[in-house]
């Protein structure tokens, strides 16, 4: 007999994650590994990303510094794809350019993930839910899929819910504007709090519409959110009942993941802002923080620094550089704000004795976990969200964004950490509401009430990271699930 050619399957267990990279969720999907390698050391994951029209320098100097201290995590970067409508300012918005680059990418995915196997056994892939369209790759290569959700568990109800939506929708969700969508087991949305993206019908639309269908085809879905945070999804979401007549797969509760930015002692020197709130009184000071995205043309931002004057409340604001509308709309990188130029005259100086401002990064975590921190206005991005719960700090809610007039309904109304703010029909919001709003969420029965009930939470988030919490086992089942599939 002639002698027998034996092929020796790959023995290294990898999980690829394919993530937007994007601040907000790169450093999720980053989270996740540190996650999974906590419980399960022998991994080793590579995180593959598309090229970007536009390169974030934050984003660089983030890979380099987990790639230093986690070497069980690679990155790859796909190679440049060109953009059908060549310059991105000819294109409606972000997501239509994201959206167009990752799909333009899938034949170097298939060829990524096809190499992938000859050194190493491929346990799983995890698509950020921006990746949709690589689902049907990873399908074809018979590889388990899953989608990393980096919002909440009620974001993707109403996700599986936008071809129904589609259906039933006479017009643009901003001309219906009040008009309500109902999320069986959940929750009605007016059309206006539907995602900014898909306002107008077009282009992103309509990806987003098929994201939705695209979701329900996967293994499972991880969720970035903890099951006490949002019981009654999540229980729509496993029963079947938020998208009646089509099967829901298996969900994975495994937040709160709050990324470590690391950035507040650089060289050995304590951050500027710390150093001033050290100085300040417990719960004195509301914190002003809308993320990497959130700009404001100059109009509102005079109306924020006019209302915070007159508040008399101690401050502590994030300043970004502002925006045109169509930049914003971008991967159009912020430079550095020139204070002088759009801050009303004096202000810095009459304000000096109870503000800081700092320009474009604050260390978010460690001032939110900081004790003389007692109130935060944010717009509403679930990971700046998720930061404040866990820190146990109450909310004002000024969406700006993406879903994030959603989740402002599901902060104040549902889970009720947060307050209002109440903004005009074209989303602009005046000075004496953003001096009523910081006022009550420093001291009043309404401001009172909403901080019992982020410190309640802020006391399960650790307890369902902890040893048999339910995003513990979650996790654990995570594994076991693509260990078992063929």
């Amino acid at each position: 007999m002639g002698g027998a050619v034996v092929v020796e399957f790959p023995s290294m267990e990898r999980v690829v994650f394919y993530a937007l990279p994007a601040v907000g969720h790169l450093m999720s999907m980053v989270e996740l590994g540190k996650l999974l390698l906590s419980q399960n050391p022998s991994l080793s994951i590579t995180i593959l990303s598309p090229t970007l029209p536009v390169e974030h320098n934050l984003i660089s100097s983030y890979i380099s510094s987990v790639s230093s201290v986690f070497p069980a995590i690679t990155f790859h970067t796909l190679p440049p794809v060109p953009l059908l409508l060549g310059n991105p300012s000819n294109y409606s918005n972000r997501e239509q350019i994201a959206f167009e680059i990752v799909r333009n990418n899938n034949t170097n995915l298939r060829k990524f993930l096809q190499s992938q196997s000859l050194s190493c056994l491929v346990s799983a892939v995890i698509l950020d839910f921006f990746c949709y369209s690589a689902l049907d790759i990873t399908k074809s290569l018979n590889l388990p899929t899953y989608f990393y959700f980096s919002t909440n568990a009620s974001a993707l109800a109403l996700f599986l819910n936008f071809s129904e939506f589609d259906k039933i929708a006479s017009d643009s969700f901003r001309n219906l504007g009040t008009t309500p969508f109902e999320i069986p087991g959940l929750f009605s949305v007016p059309a206006s709090s539907m995602l900014e993206p898909m306002l107008d019908r077009g282009v992103s639309y309509d990806e987003f519409v098929n994201m939705g269908a695209h979701l329900a085809r996967s293994d499972g879905i991880i969720i970035n959110t903890f099951e006490s945070l949002e019981s009654k999804a999540v229980k729509a979401l496993r029963d079947g009942t938020c998208l009646p007549g089509t099967p829901v797969p298996p969900i994975y509760c495994i937040g709160p993941l709050i990324a470590d930015r690391g950035e507040s002692n650089i060289g050995g020197e304590k951050n500027e802002c710390l150093s001033w709130l050290d100085s300040q009184p417990s719960r004195s000071v509301v914190y002003l923080g809308f993320g990497s995205g959130g700009v404001f043309n100059k109009e509102q931002t005079r109306e924020i620094a006019i209302g915070l004057e007159r508040s008399g409340v101690k401050f502590l604001w994030v300043v970004r550089a502002t925006l045109s509308a169509d930049e914003a709309k971008r991967f159009q990188p912020p430079s550095e704000p020139d204070l002088d130029s759009i801050l009303p005259d004096g202000f810095l100086e009459r304000t000096k004795d109870r503000g800081l401002i700092v320009k474009s990064w604050a260390p978010q975590i460690e001032v939110l976990g900081h004790d003389a921190v007692g109130g935060f206005v944010t717009h509403c991005g679930w990971n700046s969200s998720l930061e404040a719960v866990c820190a146990g700090v109450p909310m004002v809610a000024w969406p700006l964004y993406a879903e994030q007039r959603f989740n402002k309904i599901l902060l104040v109304e549902e889970i009720g950490v947060a307050l209002p703010m109440d903004e005009s029909e074209d989303w602009f919001v005046k000075s004496d509401e953003i001096e009523r709003r910081v006022k009550q969420i420093i001291g009043s029965e309404e401001g009172d009430v909403v901080r019992k009930r982020v410190s309640d939470l802020s006391h399960e988030a650790k307890a369902a990271l902890g040893e048999g919490g339910s995003s513990k086992v979650a996790l654990a089942k995570l594994v076991e699930s693509w260990k078992k599939e063929p």
